[in-house]
């Protein structure tokens, strides 16, 4: 079993490096201004012009307008989109339709009365990602990167058949197990690689994605 691994929330090219060489199948990069990992379209075409072909290049937008959306895709060269507020079905297919990239819909998920957005998502959405909700009475919470995770049982038996990624939590010591629970053949993280948020920590990518890789193995 080959497992895929995205890291999200890059913003300098020291992170963004260490997840290139060590594996890095996407590499996130977020323009969501209340995010400590948010960063400018002209940080994001630099980071990105260093990104090659064989890696995937993933924008992360909450709730996004059509002048952020614009202002970004005219700067950055993306290979896919990444929605992760309440986008509507209706608005991701509007945005996959008005800039022909692949869109991925993130599903917040605290029980398994979540997974009932599957059914509204499957066919419009080109990829879901699942990822703990947040939490409502912690302030800063923010719509991802909280490094919560949830019960990875709830997708074991799921029946999905739009391809999914894994996030919410994630780290070397845990990922494995995440893995086998869940049965994710693609694996996101963020919080999870960091020294605090908003810095990533070259070190930790690399830890995370030697774990993916002996999940290869076994």
């Amino acid at each position: 079993m080959s497992i895929q691994a995205k890291i999200c929330g890059l913003s300098d090219a020291a992170a963004l490096e260490a997840a290139i060489l060590n594996g890095a199948a996407f590499v996130g990069f977020v323009f969501y201004p209340p995010s400590p990992r948010n960063i400018s379209a002209d940080e994001a075409a630099l980071l990105s012009s260093k990104v090659p072909i064989h890696v995937k290049k993933v924008g992360l937008f909450v709730d996004p307008d059509e002048t952020l959306i614009h202002d970004i895709l005219t700067t950055v060269s993306l290979d896919w989109i990444q929605l992760h507020g309440s986008e509507t079905p209706e608005r991701v297919q509007e945005i996959r339709d008005a800039y022909s990239l692949p869109v991925i819909k993130a599903i917040k998920v605290d029980s398994a009365a979540s997974l009932e957005d599957v059914a509204r998502y499957d066919g419009v959405a080109d990829m879901l990602l699942f990822d703990a909700k947040e939490p409502k009475n912690k302030e800063t919470a923010l719509p991802g990167g909280n490094g919560l995770a949830f019960d990875w049982e709830l997708l074991a038996n799921a029946k999905i058949s739009t391809p999914w990624m894994l996030a919410g939590g994630l780290d070397a010591e845990n990922i494995a197990e995440a893995v086998r629970i869940s049965g994710a053949t693609i694996v996101d993280t963020s919080s999870g690689v960091e020294f605090e948020p908003g810095r990533k920590n070259p070190a930790a990518i690399e830890a995370f994605l030697a774990a993916v890789a002996a999940i290869d193995t076994e």
